[in-house]
């Protein structure tokens, strides 16, 4: 019998539902972002839906912060569960207004562990609440059935792709919303996507899956800098990073970011010392020298250490670096040619100097990194709570 770890969400699905076969096995922590990724049919949103209680498979086990939802001889019904699903196409009344269907998610007793001019600040609906639906935007409807999710009181919250059917625009609009929602609450959060480059906006943890199963779970940045799992085989590799904001150089419009072993200069606009800033640095844009430049134009170059490299074409290799030649150093990637990687020299071990000439700044937060929100929702307290 499996035994139920406290902090954890443990999930193990094995079977067949509408003749997919599934053999889904994770455990993540119960708290932050953790993102199902994988090509389209290769059972994630059948995952998400198991883990809701929506689907049934007998042989299941899904528990959360040491709770029991199915084991061999439990099974919650979806309505037992404390689970907020967002899904793709979101459930809007045509006749209640924006305000009244916030409303109708509120628990009318009960402890309430976020409320309704909190839910309405984070998600930006105060301009939306008198609106009917039909004078709703694809991602308006989309952050009022999150915001109405959230008011649900939930312990987790399960996002099922809800960004596939938006537009470019529409996404773009969104996804600012997403990122304040993983900076700001320490709710767990489920999110389903087939796009890599949106999981790497906020998720803190990613769960790899192809023909119904899983191929691999853990940390993002530690999954990305395997290049053996996934990156090999996409062009835009890259390593999303967590740093803080260290100050401001406004003589030349540079923001100050710390990361583990670098100090790094980035042009933009002023953000606020010791916000949490997520940084993006894409494979090809990092450049590999054995001596340190004597004068470039490029701003950040650090001492780093080859930690493991993987051929990525007949032209071309991946390497996996830890700056400051240490392994406690953050680590990133570098895709350059076979050629130049046996001219320089290169093996796994090799000290050598990392030439990055962009970095993006995906996500910003203004609140401190290790700062404890006002909008976090307490498991004590949801422990607590009577089922509904």
């Amino acid at each position: 019998m499996r035994t139920a770890k406290p902090g954890r969400l443990e999930v193990a699905f094995s079977g067949s539902l509408a003749n997919i076969p599934l053999d889904a096995q994770f455990s993540v922590p119960a708290s932050g972002m953790t993102a199902i990724f994988g090509p389209p049919g290769c059972g994630k949103t059948t995952v998400a839906r198991c883990i809701a209680g929506f689907q049934h498979l007998p042989t299941g086990f899904c528990k959360i912060d040491g709770e029991v939802w199915q084991d061999e001889t439990t099974f919650r019904a979806a309505h037992l569960r404390p689970v907020s699903y967002v899904f793709r196409h979101p459930t809007i009344f045509p006749h209640l207004s924006v305000r009244s269907h916030l409303f109708y998610a509120t628990p009318k007793s009960g402890p309430t562990l976020i409320g309704f001019e909190e839910v309405v600040e984070l998600l930006g609906l105060a301009s939306l609440l008198d609106r009917s639906p039909s004078h709703l935007s694809a991602g308006e409807r989309q952050r009022v059935a999150m915001g109405r999710a959230l008011l649900s009181q939930p312990r987790l919250l399960v996002m099922d792709e809800p960004l596939a059917l938006l537009d470019r625009s529409a996404k773009r609009e969104i996804l600012p919303f997403l990122e304040r929602m993983h900076d700001t609450l320490t709710l767990p959060m489920i999110y389903v996507s087939r796009d890599l480059a949106e999981v790497e906006h906020f998720a803190d943890h990613l769960v790899m899956m192809k023909h119904g199963r899983v191929t691999a779970a853990g940390p993002l940045h530690v999954l990305q800098s395997d290049p053996a799992l996934c990156l090999a085989a996409r062009s835009e590799a890259a390593m999303s990073l967590d740093a803080v904001v260290g100050g401001y150089d406004g003589r030349y419009g540079l923001i100050i970011l710390r990361l583990k072993g670098a100090r790094l200069l980035v042009p933009g606009p002023p953000l606020k010392p010791g916000a949490r800033q997520r940084l993006r640095i894409a494979a090809c844009d990092v450049g590999i020298a054995r001596e340190a430049p004597r004068a470039s134009s490029i701003l950040n170059v650090f001492p780093a250490r080859i930690k493991a490299s993987l051929p990525f074409s007949a032209a071309e290799v991946t390497l996996v670096l830890a700056l400051e030649t240490s392994d406690i150093g953050a680590q990133i990637l570098a895709r350059i040619t076979r050629r130049a990687f046996h001219a320089l020299g290169l093996s796994e071990g090799v000290d050598i100097f990392a030439e990055i000439a962009r970095i993006s700044l995906v996500s910003a937060s203004e609140r401190p990194l290790h700062a404890v929100s006002t909008l976090s929702l307490s498991t004590d307290v949801a422990r607590a709570r009577t089922m509904r």
